[in-house]
Formats: structure tokens, sequence, C-alpha cells
């Protein structure tokens, strides 16, 4: 079992937070701030009861070096001020200067310690490392669920030390509608998988195929599905090497009385570069030629779907959304799936920017911040940062 915020002691406590600040920067400013901004319920909560809050992330792949570029102290500047409240950036983060700021009751109450990676023995989940982040604190917290598949010192290893131990709100989120989705989801349940390539998902749709009412696959993935059924797919993506492979999951999602959607027309294009695509129905394509979004007769057998589901679950863009000539079916999706009465599971960053570009954002239920964490969770593997919090790992 794993505590909420509202079970665990709090009051008057050093409590280390393990967030997920990897945010992106340009000339050295945040760039995107909608991670950060995902924490600040846990944060605000936590400032109300705690002696000393000691947010902890990594940032980049500084490969266990010190790297002024990876340094989270634009971090701190914008989290001062959605804050409210003043917050120290330490240099490090272990050492006697850390300790001492930690325990200065002069200090500011939020304590952003320097990039953990900055550490070789973060990523290594070194004994050592993580009993010296432990000493910290009284209490851990973690709100980084995008960080929850790997088994390094402040996700795993540090958390042993903590009889008080829990999810903040972001994590707890995540949880609850990814668990959901696998295990009780609001019938029926549609999942709609899109993204380049077959084999990043194969672990995804094997353990969805048992659990969804519907499966509908676009993005250049469809064109591995698409050949194996003989299709004539030109110049479009494809794993030969997964044809097989694509034709075992056809098969299960019939033998699960799943219906799996596929792209009957396409928008077309030379190359990716292209000004303009041109839309084909059927499902041939020129030689010459790739698919590079679903076309209109598509898009309304997919929203027709979507519209009669409960649970959506939508990982992966249906075409290259990010060329504005390719993005017309993904961004369709999407407000489709914002205006129909059904529980709205974002996973995934491209798929988040893809509803973002849309304007619909605001109008999914929950958008993941996970990452590869979310993918593993959706494969039915056992994340080494849940495991943690629950005490098994």
């Amino acid at each position: 079992m794993i505590h909420t915020l509202e079970e665990l002691n709090l009051r008057d406590k050093r409590i280390f937070v393990r967030v997920d600040f990897n945010v992106p920067l340009k000339d050295g400013k945040i760039s995107e701030t909608h991670r950060i901004d995902s924490t600040l319920s846990t944060l605000r909560f936590l400032l109300a009861q705690a002696k000393k809050i000691i947010v902890a992330s990594h940032m980049g792949r500084p490969g266990g070096k010190i790297a002024t570029k990876w340094s989270l102290a634009p971090v701190r500047d914008y989290l001062e001020s959605a804050l409210s409240s003043p917050v120290v950036l330490a240099a490090d983060c272990i050492g006697p200067e850390v300790e001492r700021v930690v325990r200065d009751e002069g200090a500011p109450k939020v304590i952003l310690l320097e990039n953990l990676r900055f550490h070789p023995a973060e990523e290594a989940n070194d004994p050592d490392f993580s009993k010296a982040l432990a000493s910290l604190a009284e209490v851990y917290v973690n709100d980084a669920f995008g960080t929850a598949h790997r088994a390094h010192a402040s996700t795993a290893g540090m958390v042993k030390f903590f009889r008080e131990k829990g999810a903040g709100v972001l994590f707890k989120k995540e949880l609850d509608y990814l668990g959901g989705a696998l295990s009780s989801p609001r019938k029926p349940f549609t999942a709609v998988l899109g993204g380049a390539k077959v084999s990043d998902k194969i672990g995804v749709i094997r353990n969805l195929i048992p659990k969804v009412d519907s499966l509908i696959i676009g993005g250049g993935m469809a064109y591995t599905f698409l050949k194996t059924r003989g299709a004539a797919i030109g110049k479009s993506l494809v794993e030969n090497d997964r044809l097989s492979l694509a034709k075992d999951l056809m098969k299960q999602a019939v033998d699960q009385k799943a219906q799996l959607l596929l792209p009957t027309d396409h928008v077309i294009a030379k190359t990716p570069e292209s000004g303009e695509g041109t839309v084909i129905s059927g499902q041939n394509i020129p030689e010459d030629s790739m698919g590079l979004d679903i076309g209109p007769e598509t898009v309304a057998s997919f929203v027709q779907v979507i519209r009669e589901s409960k649970t959506v679950l939508w990982n992966g863009p249906l075409g290259l959304f990010e060329k504005d000539p390719f993005s017309g079916g993904t961004i369709a999706v999407a407000q489709s799936l914002a205006e129909c009465d059904a529980i709205s599971i974002i996973a995934g960053g491209d798929t988040v920017a893809a509803v973002a570009k849309a304007g619909v954002a605001d109008k999914m239920t929950h958008l993941s911040t996970g990452g590869g964490a979310t993918l593993e969770y959706l494969e039915g593997k056992k994340l080494p940062g849940v495991l943690a919090l629950e005490g098994n790992a």
C-alpha cells in the first residue's frame, strides 16, 4: 500500500521530495514549465506543514560530472516565483554545506538541491550516496513518476531508510488513472496508439489487447500492420523485421475479441519536407510516396469509436503532427476526444504536445508526465520507484 500525503506525519518535519524538474532549456531559460507546474500542488501542501522541504531532481545527462549548463539555477528562479516563497539553491545535493543549509533555522523553508546526476552515484544507486541523501530528512515523498522506472538512489535506494514515505499528488494521480485504466476501466475502453515504431510499443500492445474493446493504430507504426495485410505502402515507414510480430498481434486481437482499427485512407507526400499532402483513398500508396497522416475517412471511423467510449488511453500521434500539412488527423482526433464524455488519459510527451497544439490540453482528464515510466507501467512492469514506496524494493 502506498501512502498519500494526507496519511503521512508531516508536521514540523524535514521532508525530502523527489520531483522531475528535467525541463527543456533555451538560452539558459526554461522553455516549457509543465513538469514543474504539475508538482506545485504537492509542494504547496507540504509548505503548509513542513519545517523544511528538500526538493531534489536531475536535469539532462551530465554523465556524473558537474556541468554548468545542467544546473538547476533556472528552476530555482521559476519555482520561487510559482510558490511565492523563498527558495535557496544548495551548492550540491550532499555534503557538509548542504547539511548546514538544511538544518539552518534561518534559511528559507524550501531548499532545492543541485542536480542529482552531477554524482555518478545517483544512477549507480550507490548505498552510501543513498544514505547521505536520506540523512537530510525525516519523511520521503516521491512526486516524480517520470523517473519511477529507474532504480536510482533518489527513487529507490534511499527510500528504505524512511519509516514515513509516500506519494505526492502527481505521483498518486498517475497511479490512479493509469492503474485504473489497466485494472478497472469504464467500458467501452479504447486505446489509441501511434508514433513511429511497433517495436517501441510491443509490450504495451500485448498488455492492452486483453483489456480493451477497441485498439486504434495510427502513425508510422500503422504501416507495418498494413504491409502485413498485403497493402502497398510505398515509401512509408515500416519495420520489415516486425511483420510477423504485427501478424501475431492482429491474431491476438481477434482471439481476444478486441476491435483493431487501421487507417483506410492517408495523407501522402513524396517526403516529410513536402509543403502539402494529398489525400488518397484506400490502403494502397504509390511507390514514390509515403503516408504521413491519416485521411478524413479514417478520422471519421476513429472518431466514431472514440465517441462511443467511456475510457480512452492515447499514446503516440497519428501522423507527422509537428508539420502542419500532416497534423490534421491528430488534431481532429484530439478535438473529438475533448468533446466526448470519456475519461481521457494522454500518455507520452509527443501526445501531450499534440493535444496542446490542438488547443485542448485542458479538456483532457489526465496528462501523464511519465514518458518511459508510463510506457513500462502500461506494459505491466513493476517500477522500482513504485515498489520502493510499497516497501517491496
